[in-house]
């Protein structure tokens, strides 16, 4: 095999892996999230602890289920936030930013809290207290 021919393997490899990685890319970071922050109440529906980003289905007060993404796990995990933490039909309140797309019901939270008790994912971006 030539050396243009490795080359050329090299840089379609380089392509596919960059074309693969692009989802997670979209999903992480703040980016599709408004700036301001709201809060959400509601009963959780779903809990998944499972990577990249635990989630909470909670059904809002209105009926709309919102998926919520907590931090990632080790964030999570410093928030004192396990699989034990909450549980399905759980009263909970959400901080966090919400999706761009309004039809989206996504937020990022920056602190849940679940019986009086605040679990922050991310607390340098919390707004109000």
């Amino acid at each position: 095999m030539t050396n243009s021919a490795i080359g050329r393997r090299v840089l379609l490899c380089g392509v596919a892996v960059s074309i693969l990685a692009l989802p997670a890319l979209a999903h992480h970071g703040w980016g599709w999230a408004v700036d301001e922050q709201s809060e959400l109440k509601g009963t959780i529906r779903a809990i998944s602890m499972a990577p990249p980003h635990p989630t909470l289905q909670v059904a809002a007060t209105d009926g709309v289920l919102w998926q919520i993404d907590l931090g990632n796990p080790s964030q999570t995990a410093r928030a004192n936030f396990t699989g034990d933490t909450a549980k399905v039909g759980d009263a909970v309140t959400v901080l966090g930013n919400r999706h761009q797309d309004a039809s989206k019901k996504q937020m990022k939270a920056v602190r849940i809290t679940i019986g009086g008790k605040n679990y922050d994912m991310y607390p340098e971006r919390i707004k109000t207290n």
